[in-house]
Formats: structure tokens, sequence, C-alpha cells
């Protein structure tokens, strides 16, 4: 009788962990700028701001098993943030943001418009406000035990009206355009290409220090934790823990991930827009972290990165019917893979494990 050894020890985890970890930097930091052009350099630093939210999503989703279809509103609370602050400093000392010129009637800036004129105000804001908007919502929602379809509901109602109210401002957010032509980050000049560059190099760094975070949250004993109350609420409260916590801090630190990203996202692209944070973002974010795998880092990042390029590449052949696709990946994901394309080594290794298996005991009968 022999006993089963585990596949891996955790000194051979880390070490995986950190090898895979060198390599993302060296195809982030020096592959992908020599091998694409400026233009699908910064298409790529798109993707990445969406693989940003996909680590979030893993995190209180893949761990924690809350459906959050609303990253979206997470996203567009650190855009707009971070749009807000661009925008005041591009129109100079004085001086209102172009599109309050064209559709606003105030001679100066709205009062809840100028504390984003300071720079260390605004780059807080970009995490800390999704954030402090993710507590006060999971303290009302988790505390009364709503859970599973229902949260999933409320989170994607909160985009629909966030985004909403956005569209209605449109003397302060400029409305169903949003926030557009930003030209400057912090003193550097956008139409750059040396700047566009060095913004792919913030949104990169960005993502692996995210990745860190969360693997050190899930493989830490808070990590442990986000599990059991997924598996069995019922069990963690009667073990002394309060599972409402254990939840919110998921989904906080998820929000603050999908803010960043959305801050991040700004100077990338030069604009953020409701089209941008309703409804339909969210379930893309969704999507791409189901595709990937959400249960796994690497899974959820790659999925984000292979449905966005996915969308870009489909949407220009079938501009219609792109939804459909996603949709459909959606649900051959969920029903076939739930495990999403990183279940699929493990279904390989399990497989030639009891092939393996099956052999040695033929020969042994032989």
């Amino acid at each position: 009788m022999t006993r089963d050894v585990p596949s891996t020890t955790p000194r051979t985890g880390r070490l995986r962990a950190w090898a895979g970890f060198a390599g993302a930097a060296v195809a982030l930091f020096a592959v992908a700028p020599l091998a694409l052009s400026d233009f699908r350099l910064g298409l790529l630093a798109k993707y990445l701001c969406t693989a940003l939210v996909a680590v979030g999503i893993c995190l209180a989703w893949g761990r924690g098993g809350l459906l959050t279809l609303g990253q979206g509103v997470f996203f567009g609370l650190g855009g707009y943030a971070m749009a807000m602050h661009l925008k005041i400093a591009d129109a100079g000392a004085g001086n209102l943001p172009d599109f309050m010129q064209l559709y606003g009637s105030a001679s100066e800036l709205p009062w809840w418009w100028r504390p984003f004129g300071n720079p260390v105000f605004a780059l807080a804001a970009t995490v800390l406000l999704p954030m402090a908007v993710a507590a006060l919502l999971g303290s009302f929602v988790f505390r009364r035990r709503v859970k599973g379809a229902y949260f999933a509901i409320l989170s994607q109602a909160l985009a629909a009206a966030f985004a909403l109210w956005l569209i209605g401002q449109q003397a302060t957010t400029g409305g169903t355009n949003g926030l557009t032509d930003i030209r400057g980050f912090f003193g550097y000049d956008l139409q750059d290409p040396v700047n566009q560059r060095m913004v792919y190099f913030v949104i990169a760094a960005a993502l692996l220090l995210t990745i860190a975070l969360a693997r050190q949250l899930i493989h830490s004993r808070y990590g442990e934790l986000l599990v059991a109350v997924r598996d069995s609420e019922e069990r963690v409260r009667f073990l002394g823990y309060d599972p409402a916590n254990v939840k919110l801090v998921a989904y906080v630190v998820a929000a603050g991930m999908a803010g960043l990203a959305g801050a991040l996202f700004v100077p990338a692209v030069g604009i953020i827009s409701p089209a941008l944070i309703g409804i339909v973002p969210s379930i893309e974010f969704v999507i791409g972290a189901a595709v990937g795998g959400r249960a796994s880092l690497v899974g959820a990042v790659l999925g984000a990165l292979a449905v966005a390029w996915a969308r870009t590449a489909l949407s220009e052949e079938f501009p219609a019917a792109w939804t459909y696709f996603q949709g459909l990946l959606f649900i051959v994901a969920l029903a076939f893979l739930p495990g999403g394309i990183a279940s699929l080594a493990v279904l390989v290794r399990r497989r030639t494990a009891r092939s393996t298996v099956s052999a040695g005991t033929v020969g042994e009968t032989a």
C-alpha cells in the first residue's frame, strides 16, 4: 500500500510562480515593445487594463463565489476620477474643460470637480473611491445575506444606474460622449509615441503588481477562509467567523483593482464614457475571466486578453454579430468547461494519470 504524494510542494509552487512572473515580465517589458508597432502596443495597453479587472474578478468570483456583474461601475469611477484631473490640467489654471464651455453655463468648476484638480487627491480617488462605494454596497448586501443570482442582479443594476446618471449630466460629465480628447498625462504629451510607450509600461507594471497582490491573498489564510465561505457559509459562521466580512474584503479589493484599471485606461485610450462602463462592458469583463478560468489568475488574465483581442478582430468583420459571439463564449465556458481554458491542463494530467494507472493495472494482471 502506497501513499499518494502531492504533485507539487509549496517550494515547487513558489518556484513556478516566480518563473511565471519573470516570464511575464520579459514578455511585457522586452518582447512586446520590440515586436509590436506603436499602434499594436497601444491596443495591448488597452487589453492589459481589462486583464487588471479580471484579476479582481478571479479573487471575488473565482475564489469567493461572488458573481460581480457590476465591475464597470468601479472601472468607471476610477476612469472618471483620472479623466477629471487630466481635463482640468489640459484646460489650464482658471479655465473650464472644453466640454463645459460647450454644453454648460457655469463660469467656474462645479464644487465636486475642484478636489480633482489636486493630483494626489485624484490618484488616491481612482482606487479609494471605488473601494468606498464597494464597501457601502457590500456592507448593505452581505449583511442581509444576499447572494447568488440576487447579488449578480443588484450589481448589474448598479452599473445600469450609474451609466444612466452619467448620461443625464451632460454639463458636468460630458453626457453620452463622456470625457474625451485627453491630451496630457501629468505633464507628458500623450500624442508623443514615447510617452504612449511610457503609459504602456506603467500599465504592465501595475498588472504584474496586482497579480502578485492577488496571489498573496489567495495563498494566505484569508484565501483559504474565502474558499470556505464560498463552499459553506454556515460552517464558517459556526467556527466564529463572519462570512459577510470575508466576502466584503474580496469585493472591495476587486473594486479597487477595477478602479485602477479604469484610471490607467484613460491615458491609454484618451477617453472615458458611459458606453465603456455600463452593463455590456461589465459582462465582457466577466466573460474574459470565465473563458480563461475564473479560479486561475493566469487563466483569468489570458482569457481577458484573448476576449479583448477577439472583440477588436471580430467586431471589424462582424460588427452586428460580435455580441452573439460573446454570449456563445460565455455559455460554452460555463456549460462545458466551467474551469475555463486554464482547466484543460488539469484535465489532461488527470486523463494521463488514469491511463497510466490503467496500463499498470493491466500489466500486473497479465
